[in-house]
């Protein structure tokens, strides 16, 4: 299955929120969606592949809160 970094992302949230019915909820970020993202630490994108098997997430954000990986709290956006 050789995707693109842009087709594994797609593939991996608006596209897999289709396959499960939720498209209306969650899988982009649009006003009224579920606030779900991570912030990882590359500067762009398609650096992604390059960095294969190690942890790259700086902050989740669940349902609009915030926690910062690197310190192991939580805050409210």
């Amino acid at each position: 299955m050789q995707l693109t970094p842009a087709q594994a992302i797609a593939a991996s949230t608006i596209n897999a929120a289709q396959a499960i019915r939720m498209a209306d909820k969650v899988g982009s970020i649009e006003p009224g969606k579920q606030a779900d993202l991570l912030v990882l630490s590359v500067p762009d994108y398609r650096h992604l592949g390059y960095r294969f098997g190690t942890n790259l997430v700086r902050q989740v954000i669940k349902k609009g809160r915030v926690y910062s990986v690197d310190v192991g709290y939580y805050r409210t956006a």
